[in-house]
Order: structure tokens, then C-alpha cells, then sequence
């Protein structure tokens, strides 16, 4: 498994907690996380993170996200085997937003689409 953690943990956990620390989760405990396509810069999908989530994401190498309908956590290709190799993680300026830049093996849509964004408005 591949881990942000490594040898030096204590340092990383640190690092991890205080990153976690300055990000401003809404009422819910919940932050919009944009998940975007290392290569192509591709934008593939948004999904909610918790602080849970969101150490799951950095400690495992995968997308874990939060579900509001099933009100748990989710690891992003748990079924359908379509991973989110995590890349990088980002906040946004006001830490009230994050970005992942994802390796995504398979789809990013649940409906089968390559990703979220195909009901076009303008």
C-alpha cells in the first residue's frame, strides 16, 4: 500500500494535522473536494470530504470521500474499481475548498461518463 507517511511518520502525521487544522468544514464537518486529472487537467467530479476522509485520502494514496445520502465514508472504485490515485492535494486560498489531482483508473462518473460535468448550460 502506498503511504504519504513513510519513515520519518511523526513529522507527516504532524504536517497532516495541522494542514487539516486550517481548513473551514461547514456546519456539517464536511469540505467540497474538486477531484481534477493529473494529465489533461481535465476537472473529473466534486464530492464531500470530512477531516476523517480527507487522512484516509493522504494516509492510503486514494480518494476517500464522505457520503451526505449514506451519511458514511466512501473509497472512491471501492466497487466499480475505478480509483483515484492521489497525486497531489491542495486548499484552496480560503481553506474552504480542496483539490485533488488524481491518476483515475477507469471512469469518474457514477453514470459511467468519464466524468461529472456533461450536462452542459452555456
Amino acid at each position: 500500500m502506498n503511504s504519504f507517511f513513510g519513515e520519518d511518520k511523526n513529522n507527516k502525521i504532524n504536517f497532516m494535522n495541522e494542514f487539516i487544522d486550517k481548513l473551514k468544514f461547514d456546519q456539517n464537518g464536511l469540505i467540497p473536494a474538486i477531484a481534477q486529472d493529473v494529465e489533461s487537467g481535465e476537472v473529473l467530479m466534486m464530492a464531500w470530504m470530512s477531516a476523517e476522509s480527507l487522512q484516509l485520502t493522504i494516509a492510503s494514496g486514494y480518494a476517500t470521500y464522505f457520503s451526505r445520502s449514506r451519511n458514511s465514508l466512501w473509497k472512491k472504485g471501492d466497487t466499480s474499481g475505478h480509483l483515484q490515485k492521489i497525486v497531489s492535494v491542495k486548499a484552496d486560498c480560503d481553506f474552504d475548498c480542496i483539490l485533488l489531482s488524481v491518476n483515475q483508473v477507469g471512469v469518474a462518473c457514477h453514470t459511467g461518463a468519464k466524468n461529472c460535468f456533461f450536462n452542459k448550460i452555456l
